[in-house]
């Protein structure tokens, strides 16, 4: 009978500790996450400062920046959905600062059909944080550049499509607003933060192999009987 019941037994408490094992790995990364939100938040809260002359990923990302001068009216369209404006095109417009320095402005959310209103261009005083995107996958499809449609915010690509620094701000004011367009700040509460559901998940199916592994063993037990 012990023969019997040392496979079900084993391999029960074998699944437990593995599925317990990547709840506890889970609630490792959510705390992880919450200290890199936190961090997030922390530099976008930080004072408005002039563009820096040398910008760099890891120190400058999120750093809310001001800037003075126009787009110039050259502009891409990224397909985009679930923001708070809805489905439509991210415009990344190429912006002259009053200091002669190109760089690449996400100015919003463009609703479909409207692709071809003519763009604002007047002088404008812009705040916002700069961003490296990491939207593009090895699955991303390339660029229409026929239609002008861009599947991901692609920095490097963008930059040179447009002649511009590799150097992207995203608006969040403006002294003046392209009526076409509606703004879409970053936001740390946009960034995906799924550890607290992936550890629920994996204690409810520890959950259900201890309970699937004790009918077993009851159905053992029965068929002695």
């Amino acid at each position: 009978m012990i023969r019997k019941l040392f496979f079900p037994i084993a391999l029960g408490i074998a699944g437990v500790a593995v599925l317990l094992s990547l709840c506890f790995w889970q609630v490792q990364r959510l705390d992880w996450k919450r200290e890199i939100l936190a961090g997030i938040d922390a530099r976008m809260a930080a004072p408005l400062r002039d563009l820096p002359a040398v910008v760099t990923e890891d120190p400058d990302e999120y750093t809310p920046v001001r800037l003075t001068g126009s787009p110039t009216g050259a502009e891409l369209h990224v397909l985009s959905s679930g923001t708070g404006a809805g489905t439509g095109y991210r415009v990344i417009s190429a912006f002259r600062t009053d200091a002669g320095r190109m760089i690449l402005l996400d100015q919003g959310i463009l609703p479909l059909g409207q692709e071809t209103a003519p763009a604002l261009t007047a002088p404008m005083l812009v705040q916002g944080n700069l961003l490296w995107p990491d939207d593009k996958t090895t699955s991303t499809p390339a660029p229409d550049l026929a239609r002008n449609i861009w599947f991901a915010r692609d920095l490097t690509a963008m930059a040179d499509a447009l002649g511009t620094d590799p150097v992207l701000m995203v608006l969040r004011d403006a002294s003046i607003y392209d009526p076409r367009l509606t703004p879409v700040p970053v936001e740390s509460a946009g960034i995906k933060n799924d550890h607290r559901e992936y550890a629920i998940t994996w204690a409810l199916l520890a959950a259900v192999w201890a309970v699937m592994t004790g009918f077993w063993i009851s159905r053992i037990l029965r068929r002695k009987d």
